[in-house]
């Protein structure tokens, strides 16, 4: 009961927290670190960059429900001239901002799920035999990718695996459809969950529902404590609250669920 009840009011009652964003960036910068974008802090590796003596600060958005609050969280980056990546699902695509946020800089691609929306269409909840529709649901995803980058007109470097139920209830993740034949055919330098990536973060932090907020301590800790590297991902929902997209995607969860359970 505790756990829906902290769930009803994370959804619909908290109020927004962005002043709270607004501050955690404001300390990284005077605790002297540089914001990175994702696709940024992946070629810093790849070339070596990678300055010992420096800290730095990436932050990927994985827009799931609320691609509103996706401008908020930009427009405080913008205030503060720092880079940020963010990630959108088929379901939250807003082109305009994608544009408008790889025009300043930073990066807006793509947050896929082709795996698990294969197995919910096909109500398929054998591990065995979504492995063997890979090649299928891989099309899948270069037709999505493509039709995205065709709309944005610009090059997407990096993907990141959305997660859903039916990844949990299978045990694969989206990311074992960017195999290597994929990443050549659509020019994908790397996907959010690459070793390569996490690897080389000091520490990997994310934000929770209310009342955890972040996991697995905060960010403010985390700069406290003087890290190199911090790897942040964070969620436009656990930010500010939404009446309408909150309902909508509470309502999706319990029907898709009822529906894969038969």
């Amino acid at each position: 009961m505790k756990t829906f009840l902290n769930r009803i009011y994370s959804d619909y009652f908290m109020g927004s927290r962005f002043d709270i964003y607004d501050n955690l960036l404001n300390t990284a910068l005077n605790n002297s670190y540089i914001h990175l974008s994702l696709i940024e802090f992946y070629f810093m590796i790849k070339n070596d960059k990678i300055d010992s003596s420096k800290k730095y600060f990436i932050h990927r958005h994985d827009i799931d429900t609320d691609s509103l609050k996706a401008h908020v969280f930009f427009e405080i980056e913008k205030k503060l001239q720092i880079k940020s990546s963010y990630f959108f699902r088929l379901s939250t695509l807003d082109y305009d901002l994608m544009k408008e946020i790889n025009e300043y800089g930073s990066e807006a691609s793509y947050h896929f799920e082709e795996l698990a929306q294969y197995g919910k269409d096909k109500n398929i909840k054998s591990k065995d035999l979504i492995i063997q529709n890979l090649d299928n649901i891989r099309e899948i995803f270069k037709k999505n990718f493509l039709s995205i980058e065709n709309n944005l007109d610009y090059k997407m470097k990096s993907v990141v695996s959305h997660g859903d139920f039916v990844n949990r209830k299978l045990g694969l993740t989206n990311s074992i459809l960017i195999n290597s034949d994929i990443r050549k055919q659509l020019k994908i330098e790397v996907e959010g969950y690459d070793d390569i990536l996490l690897k080389n973060y000091s520490i990997k932090l994310a934000d929770r529902p209310y009342p955890v907020f972040f996991s697995p301590i905060s960010p403010f800790e985390a700069i406290r404590k003087n890290y190199k590297i911090i790897f942040l991902l964070t969620h436009p929902r656990h930010w500010d609250t939404n009446l309408v997209v909150n309902t909508k995607d509470n309502m999706q969860r319990i029907f898709e669920g009822l529906k894969y359970s038969f």
